[in-house]
């Protein structure tokens, strides 16, 4: 595994790594990060969907949000969201994050406790 601190020279985090640390490390995101995180999924959810109904449920569930804090994280799209928040773990909690590169192709592993890359197959178990 190798520690965020090891690869810092990276300029920006791609997509791919960034939904890799929210998703795993999703208990290093703020709260307004969380509410926004699931803005966007019951948004994905509602697209489409013309119906009435479930969005006033979404809303009442708290699956939306009006809060300007949350959609405002939300308005350069998702995928600026998820770098945006995985780079601001690794700014403030890098220690907590790692991520788990296949040694033989040196591309990321599914999950951070994986032990063969789904990609070249190699197995380090």
């Amino acid at each position: 595994m190798i520690f965020f601190r090891d690869i810092y020279k990276m300029e920006r985090i791609d997509k791919e790594t960034a939904r890799y640390i929210v998703l795993y490390f999703g208990n290093l995101m703020t709260g307004v990060e969380r509410l926004a995180l699931r803005h966007s999924r019951s948004t994905f959810k509602l697209d489409g969907v013309e119906n009435e109904k479930l969005t006033k449920a979404y809303y009442k569930a708290g699956w939306l949000s009006l809060d300007l804090e949350v959609l405002n994280l939300l308005k350069d799209g998702d995928d600026q969201f998820m770098i945006n928040c995985a780079e601001r773990i690794l700014k403030e909690d890098s220690d907590k994050v790692f991520l788990n590169y296949c040694p033989n192709c040196g591309r990321l592993a599914r999950t951070p406790q994986a032990k063969q890359c789904r990609f070249c197959g190699f197995d380090w178990h």
